[in-house]
């Protein structure tokens, strides 16, 4: 385990990002405060995760002055419009049929909030999937329920297994944690 100069929090609810970040070898608490996930209307697609990513950062600046804020926003986006998290089933079944047979994009941003500076970074992967059956996609939904997961699937769940023929780019990023990026956010505050 790496030990920082500071306490850590993440500031997510995802169960993956935890893992990762777990896996990344740092100790941290999780601390999750609600926050509005709206972005600017004429705001392009690819700054989007950037921006919400800043903006639950923010949220956190007069709260921890003396700990390290780590947060993460993560969009799918297909011919320019951006998959949020499916509502319920319909809105899966919808998202999913849009991405089936087509190439579409992930972005992950990652900030980190310390000594009331915010850094950004974002990362992009491609993700290509082959053309699903109706029945695989119902399935994936009835057994995987992928309700918390922007675009309305997971890359390492069934569907992502079966169903995705490329990446280009992190398979994390595609997860919602790009640790290439997180380490180098984190590596000034490791104790040797």
């Amino acid at each position: 385990m790496f030990q920082l100069s500071r306490p850590l929090i993440l500031a997510s609810n995802s169960p993956r990002r935890k893992q990762l970040l777990q896996e990344t070898g740092f100790n941290f608490s999780v601390e999750v405060i609600p926050t509005d996930e709206s972005f600017p209307e004429n705001m392009p697609t690819g700054e989007v995760a950037g921006y919400i990513s800043t903006q639950k950062a923010e949220m956190f600046r007069a709260l921890h002055p003396d700990k390290l804020v780590l947060t993460a926003d993560t969009v799918v986006i297909i011919d320019d419009i951006i998959l949020n998290k499916p509502k319920d089933y319909d809105e899966a079944l919808y998202m999913l049929n849009m991405l089936s047979g087509k190439t579409h994009e992930v972005i992950t941003a990652v900030s980190l909030l310390s000594d009331d500076s915010i850094y950004t970074v974002s990362d992009t992967a491609k993700v290509t999937f082959r053309l699903l059956e109706k029945r695989e996609i119902k399935q994936y939904i009835e057994r995987y329920k992928p309700f918390d997961k922007a675009g309305g699937y997971g890359i390492q769940e069934w569907i992502g297994m079966v169903g995705i023929e490329r990446i280009e780019g992190s398979f994390y990023t595609i997860m919602g944690l790009p640790v290439h990026h997180v380490y180098q956010l984190l590596k000034p505050f490791i104790i040797l």
